[in-house]
C-alpha cells in the first residue's frame, strides 16, 4: 500500500525505498518457501550501462533506452518503434502479473519515460522509484554489483491511445481551449535562442514549465501542493486536456508523471516532439523570445 505524506491525488505510481526494499525481502521468503517470486516485484534499473555496473539494486535487470528516439509519429514508424520497446521490457520482465518498478539515478527522465512506456502499453501496476537509487542507497538498503540474466515475461501489451499525443494530435490542440500544450525544455529552446532541429522555438501557444521543477532538492518529486500551485499557475489546469512535450519524449514524461500525480485525468505524452515538429516545415512554429 502506497503511503502518501506529499499528498498525491495518486501516490500509488511511486514506490519508496522503504516499501520497496520490503516487497523485495518478502518475495525471498516466498521464493526460499514454495519456489515463486509472484509476490517480488520486477526491478528496472535504467540508468547507463557503468553506473548499473558499479552498483545497483540487488536482482534488478538493466535497460538503457535512452537515444532511442522516435522522431515520425506516423503510424507505420510508431507502431514498429512501440514493438520494439514493448519487446526490450518484456526481456527485462516485465509482465502484467506483477508489479514493475523502474528507477534511475533520481526521479529523473529516463525512469519517467520507462515509467510512461509502462503505462502507454496498459500495465496494471507500474511504479518510479522516487529518488531512484541514490534514495535507496541513503536509506541504506543493500546494493550489488552482480546480475543475474532476467526471466523473459509473456506479454500482451495493449496501447492506451489517450496517454500518447502524434503530431497530428499536437497540430489539432493549436489554440484549442480545452487543451494546452505543455513545454518541458529548458528556457533556451522553448525561447529558439537554442535550436536542436531545423528550426528552432515553440509549438504556437505552448506554456512552459521545465521539467526539473518537478523536483526537490533530494531529486524526488516536490509535494503535491508545490506542484499544483506552480502547474495551476501557468494554466495548466485539471479540467483541460494536457499536451507534454520537449525535445524526444523523455523531459515530457516528466511532465506527464507530475501531472499524473495530481490525479490530472488527461494527459499526453507527445513522443515525436520538437525533433519532429521542428523539422518539419509543414507545422507552425512561434518564437516566445521576440
Amino acid at each position: 500500500m502506497a503511503t502518501n505524506p506529499k499528498g498525491y491525488a495518486v501516490p500509488e505510481l511511486l514506490i519508496e525505498p522503504d516499501e520497496l526494499a520490503a516487497r523485495l525481502g518478502r518475495g525471498s521468503e516466498a521464493a526460499g518457501s514454495s519456489g515463486s517470486h509472484a509476490s517480488a516485484p520486477v526491478v528496472i534499473d535504467v540508468r547507463p550501462t557503468e553506473a548499473f555496473a558499479a552498483g545497483h539494486v540487488p536482482g534488478a535487470a538493466h535497460l538503457d533506452l535512452f537515444g532511442m528516439s522516435l522522431i515520425d509519429t506516423s503510424p507505420a514508424p510508431l507502431d514498429a518503434f512501440l514493438w520494439m520497446i514493448a519487446h526490450l521490457l518484456a526481456t527485462r520482465g516485465a509482465g502484467a502479473e506483477r508489479t514493475v518498478v523502474v528507477y534511475g539515478e533520481q526521479s529523473g527522465i529516463r525512469a519517467a519515460r520507462a515509467f510512461w512506456f509502462l503505462e502507454l502499453f496498459g500495465h496494471p501496476d507500474p511504479r518510479l522509484l522516487d529518488g531512484g537509487f541514490r534514495a535507496w542507497r541513503a536509506a541504506g538498503h543493500p546494493v550489488t554489483t552482480g546480475a543475474d540474466a532476467p526471466a523473459r515475461a509473456e506479454w500482451s501489451v495493449g496501447r492506451v491511445a489517450s496517454r500518447l499525443a502524434t503530431w497530428r494530435e499536437a497540430r489539432a490542440a493549436v489554440g484549442a481551449a480545452d487543451t494546452v500544450l505543455l513545454d518541458t525544455r529548458s528556457t533556451g529552446e522553448y525561447r529558439g535562442t537554442i535550436r536542436r532541429a531545423r528550426r528552432a522555438g515553440a509549438i504556437p501557444g505552448a506554456v512552459h514549465v521545465e521539467w526539473t521543477r518537478n523536483l526537490d532538492e533530494s531529486g524526488a518529486f516536490k509535494p503535491a501542493a508545490a506542484l499544483r500551485e506552480m502547474y495551476e499557475g501557468a494554466g495548466v489546469t485539471p479540467d483541460r486536456e494536457v499536451i507534454t512535450y520537449c525535445q524526444g519524449g523523455y523531459r515530457a514524461a516528466h511532465g506527464y508523471v507530475a501531472l499524473r500525480l495530481l490525479g490530472y485525468p488527461r494527459v499526453r505524452n507527445y513522443l515525436g516532439s520538437w525533433k519532429e515538429w521542428g523539422d518539419r516545415e509543414d507545422l507552425p512554429v512561434e518564437r516566445p523570445g521576440e
